[in-house]
């Protein structure tokens, strides 16, 4: 288990509405989220922090700064804002998130493969289309 944690910002005073906050990471920039209450922001705030880390080796990561810091930070810049650490296990973030595409190596037979190609047929499409119809009859 890779588990990482961060200071987060919390501040309900941008959008107008109190209650609904935007969380904000100062150590990892464009993890950015947000949520009606405390609970539902931290805990957006820790799937957020994995997306943005899962893939991020242990050396890459940035060093988090320490929370008393962020504190003193945020009561000058933000004063109505929160900071909480939040912690993430990005193994498990790893394992939610779902490639668009990937790339799979198969066999054919090669007159199989010839005939195909010299027909222009698109082998990815072909074993997507086959892989559905076979998918949709289980």
């Amino acid at each position: 288990m890779r588990t990482v944690v961060y200071p987060a910002v919390l501040d309900d005073a941008e959008n107008g509405e109190k209650g609904y906050y935007t969380v904000e990471f100062p150590d990892v920039p464009g993890a950015i989220s947000e949520g009606h209450g405390l609970a539902d922001a931290l805990y957006n705030a820790e799937q957020t922090l994995g997306l943005a880390l899962y893939d991020v080796t242990n050396s890459e990561l940035p060093k988090p700064t320490p929370l008393n810091e962020v504190i003193d930070f945020c009561k000058e810049k933000y004063p109505n804002a929160h900071v909480y650490p939040v912690a993430t296990d990005l193994d498990a973030a790893a394992k939610e998130v779902k490639p668009v595409m990937v790339k799979k190596n198969t066999r054919i037979p090669g007159k199989l493969a010839q005939q195909a190609e010299a027909a222009g047929i698109n082998f990815s499409e072909t074993l997507k289309e086959a892989l559905e119809r076979k998918l949709a009859h289980n």
